[in-house]
């Protein structure tokens, strides 16, 4: 196993989008802007070679952010062929829907891009592609109290993501959102999004016992 080099501090290198008109009209494309991050990818999958003289096809395993990049790097920089399998933990698949009100689209129209552009998951056959989607928490859209306020919250985020506060979700990316058309659907029961602020209590994709209900799909 080899994971790409990506530092937090090289996602600041995405504010390069910023100056773009297409940004502010939010028709922003993933390329140029990722190409940093395509290329540790490129890299990755070098190293991987070259170190266990693996051959035959790849898999890549995506996190959040990551699945979405991941389709970009399959459909427009794997010129090899490399990948075989790509598999994607609570990753935002779907665009955020238009005109919902209160709705804004924070990846300013990349989303849409890889939605109506890219291969759907039929269209990238023989590659196969599972979507591993997370339930920690059902969002709520009304604020009764503060029994409720995490829900509360939670939703309020879920619904920049899919138009919904009232959904289920990781606590970061609802489930309908995580779940590709056609791909192989893991849903994972009481599955936090992120291993910042998980525990025993609260295990992420990454957590011992967790990650073997996935695994299998690599």
């Amino acid at each position: 196993m080899v994971v790409a080099n990506v530092a937090r501090i090289d996602w600041a290198r995405n504010a390069a989008g910023v100056v773009k008109p297409s940004y502010w009209q939010g028709t922003l494309e993933p390329r140029p802007t990722v190409d940093w991050y395509l290329e540790r990818c490129k890299s990755a999958v070098r190293e991987l070679r070259e170190t266990y003289g693996a051959q035959g096809k790849v898999s890549m395993l995506a996190h959040s952010a990551g699945g979405w990049l991941a389709r970009v790097y399959i459909d427009t920089y794997d010129e090899e062929g490399d990948i075989g399998r790509l598999v994607s933990l609570g990753s935002p698949m779907k665009p955020v829907p238009r005109d919902v009100p209160g709705v804004i689209d924070q990846t300013r129209g990349i989303l849409t891009y890889v939605d109506e552009k890219l291969r759907t998951v039929k269209e990238l056959a023989p590659i196969s592609v599972t979507c591993v989607a997370g339930t920690y928490l059902r969002g709520r859209g009304t604020f009764e109290g503060v029994s409720s306020a995490q829900a509360f919250i939670v939703g309020q985020g879920y619904k920049q993501v899919c138009g919904d506060a009232d959904a289920d979700g990781d606590g970061i990316t609802p489930v309908e959102t995580a779940l590709m058309d056609d791909a192989e659907h893991i849903i994972l029961e009481g599955i936090y999004h992120t291993p910042l602020g998980a525990g025993d209590d609260r295990p992420w994709y990454g957590s011992p016992g967790v990650v073997e209900r996935w695994a299998n799909a690599l």
